[in-house]
C-alpha cells in the first residue's frame, strides 16, 4: 500500500468508500501500487495496468490496454470513440463493486498476462481531416509542411478539435486559431 495513495483516499470528497474497496481488489492480485496523474494507479513489471479514478456520476476502474481485453460480460466502456486502448467498468456504490469482485479479478488478472502485449492504434492517416483544414493546407503549403512536422499525437489533437463542431463556421475558426501554434511547431496543448 502506498502511503501517497492512502492521502489521496484521505482526501477524497466522493467516491471513497468504492475506491477503497476497489483498491483492495486491485492489491490482492499483486498489483504494484502508485499514484500516477493524480490517480491510484497499478502496475505490473512496470507497466499501467488499472487506474481509479472518480467523476461526477461514478467511479471507475480504468484499465490502460482494455481493447485487448475479452470483456464476457460485456461491462467495459469506451468513454468516447476517439478513446483506442483505455475502457472502463463504471460504480456508483460500493454493493455492485462487492457483487462484482471476483468478475473483477479475472479481468485484472488477464490484463496482467496481456501487459506485454501492443494495441494496434488508428495511423494519423486513417483519421479524416475536416474540410475546413484541408483547404488551409492546399491553400498554404507551409501550412501542411508544418503540420507533417508535428508528432503523430499533436497531429491527432488537432484533428479531433477541428472536427468537433457540428457547424462549419467554428470549424473555420478553430482552424484559423490554430494556424500560428501549427506553423510554430506547437501541439493543441503546448
Amino acid at each position: 500500500m502506498n502511503p501517497k495513495v492512502d492521502e489521496y483516499l484521505r482526501k477524497a470528497k466522493k467516491w471513497q468508500k468504492e475506491m477503497e474497496k476497489l483498491r483492495m481488489i486491485i492489491l490482492d492480485c499483486g498489483l504494484t501500487e502508485e499514484l500516477k496523474w493524480g490517480c491510484p494507479c497499478y502496475t505490473f513489471q512496470k507497466s499501467n495496468i488499472v487506474l481509479i479514478h472518480g467523476f461526477k456520476e461514478y467511479c471507475a476502474l480504468l484499465f490502460f490496454k482494455g481493447a485487448l481485453l475479452k470483456d464476457p460480460k460485456g461491462i467495459l466502456i469506451q468513454q468516447t470513440e476517439n478513446v483506442q486502448a483505455a475502457r472502463q467498468i463504471r460504480f456508483t456504490n460500493v454493493r455492485e463493486i462487492l457483487r462484482m469482485a471476483p468478475i473483477l479479478k479475472a479481468y485484472i488478472y488477464e490484463a496482467k498476462e496481456k501487459a506485454d502485449l501492443k494495441v494496434s492504434y488508428k495511423k494519423t492517416s486513417d483519421f479524416k481531416i475536416p474540410e475546413e483544414f484541408q483547404n488551409k493546407l492546399d491553400e498554404l503549403p507551409s501550412l501542411k509542411t508544418a503540420f507533417d512536422a508535428l508528432t503523430p499525437g499533436r497531429q491527432r489533437a488537432y484533428l479531433f478539435y477541428f472536427s468537433q463542431p457540428k457547424q462549419s463556421k467554428t470549424r473555420e475558426s478553430r482552424v484559423e486559431k490554430c494556424m500560428q501554434p501549427i506553423l510554430n511547431g506547437k501541439g493543441l496543448n503546448d
